[in-house]
């Protein structure tokens, strides 16, 4: 890709979008496909927990790290090489013939996203032309449409097939591959230009004291981990909850995690531009207490019910997290890999820790139980009423 102009570069935007979209795809599938894992290997459900822990932390750990490097040298070419852990993992995943494989793909799943979201996210910021709410929300809406592809994918390619064809969808990883490359290119160009300078600073610094900034950044983590515990006991559990409560074949119930992750997508995408446009803080406000109807409400409803109520409640929890992101990059200018990749991490090990966790609780007590104390997640919101106001003028 040549060096571009001013002005929103949605080419990059796009093809940043792209790359989420099929590293979040390449994901998903690890998750969609733990019904068949449990079949084979006779997993118990913190086992289950254990592999999205797994995940999950290779790239919860590795991140903030990856960003405070690149925030000090960037690395245009660390995005493909990322990608190459994950075109790995899944590789070993379609082979693995014990439960401690199964765990060592996933790690390896995990660090292709530890590299992969700290420079992605430094890349859409400096396409953004400073509409940045709207660059984040057009790059993290191509992972939640990966993340709901994923399931379907599973559902029509691996439950037939089985665990071997795992392999055929590591060639979205070689394609991935391919489009960082050109994206590398790009991002190397602009490194010493405009773009570059706004990948890393704001034009006008925080006015916010060194406490009130670590205190609003406190409550941000808690509003993460009211989200990602949330969104693990959706994502892990959902096809196990709609098969034990409804009785559904495991086909139909991976469909049905479409619809909660289609809902995550559609919130993820209007998140951002509506921060640009009304301030972060209401829409964090808004997004995740205004979960809390349709979460309280999901236990007890029938099996129609329970896809519409969970489809609101994706989308309303997932439109808070490019407006925190950026949030917090306003919060603390000229530190943006380290903040991308200490909140996508973060989100990361929220979402393992969440799934161990919920997994024991399953096993000790029952899969429906889960999703009652997981209801009452998103009440925690109300922390958000504490933020700072970082209103600005938008462009």
């Amino acid at each position: 890709m040549p060096r571009a102009s001013a002005g929103v570069a949605y080419p990059v935007l796009g093809a940043i979008s792209v790359t989420h979209m099929l590293n979040d795809m390449m994901q998903s599938v690890l998750l969609a496909i733990y019904p068949i894992l449990q079949g084979k290997f006779s997993l118990t459900f913190v086992q289950v927990g254990l592999i999205t822990l797994a995940f999950q932390f290779s790239a919860s750990l590795l991140q903030p790290l990856v960003g405070l490097l690149t925030d000090k040298r960037p690395m245009p070419y660390s995005l493909p090489t990322g990608m190459g852990f994950t075109f790995c993992g899944l590789i070993l995943l379609s082979i693995a013939g014990s439960f401690p494989v199964v765990v060592l793909a996933a790690t390896l799943v995990g660090m292709g996203s530890s590299v992969f979201h700290p420079e992605s996210s430094r890349v859409a910021r400096m396409a953004s032309s400073g509409r940045h709410g709207l660059a984040q929300s057009i790059f993290q809406v191509g992972g939640n449409i990966g993340s709901s592809i994923g399931p379907l994918l599973a559902a029509l390619l691996i439950v037939p097939h089985g665990q071997a064809s795992i392999a055929w969808v590591s060639l979205a990883a070689l394609a991935g591959i391919f489009i960082l490359v050109m994206v590398g290119r790009w991002y190397a160009a602009n490194l010493g230009g405009v773009r570059g300078r706004a990948g890393s600073l704001r034009k006008t610094e925080t006015t916010l004291s060194r406490h009130q900034v670590g205190s609003a950044v406190s409550i941000l983590l808690v509003l993460i981990f009211s989200k990602y515990f949330y969104l693990a006991g959706i994502t892990s559990y959902f096809t196990f909850y709609l098969m034990d409560r409804f009785g559904l074949p495991i086909q139909q119930a991976q469909v049905s995690l479409f619809v909660f992750l289609a809902g995550v997508a559609t919130g993820t995408m209007i998140g951002g531009p509506i921060g640009d446009r009304i301030g972060r803080k209401r829409v964090i406000w808004g997004s995740i207490l205004g979960a809390a109807p349709f979460t309280l409400l999901l236990p007890y409803a029938n099996l129609q019910w329970t896809l519409i109520l969970v489809f609101c409640a994706g989308a309303m929890i997932a439109s808070a997290f490019p407006a925190i992101v950026v949030y917090a990059q306003e919060l603390m200018p000229g530190k943006t890999g380290t903040v991308s990749g200490l909140f996508f991490g973060f989100a990361f090990g929220m979402g393992g820790i969440g799934a161990a966790l919920l997994g024991k609780l399953a096993d000790t007590t029952s899969i429906e139980f889960v999703y009652h104390v997981c209801s009452y997640l998103p009440l925690l919101g109300l922390a958000a009423f504490f933020l700072p106001d970082m209103r600005r003028a938008q462009p």
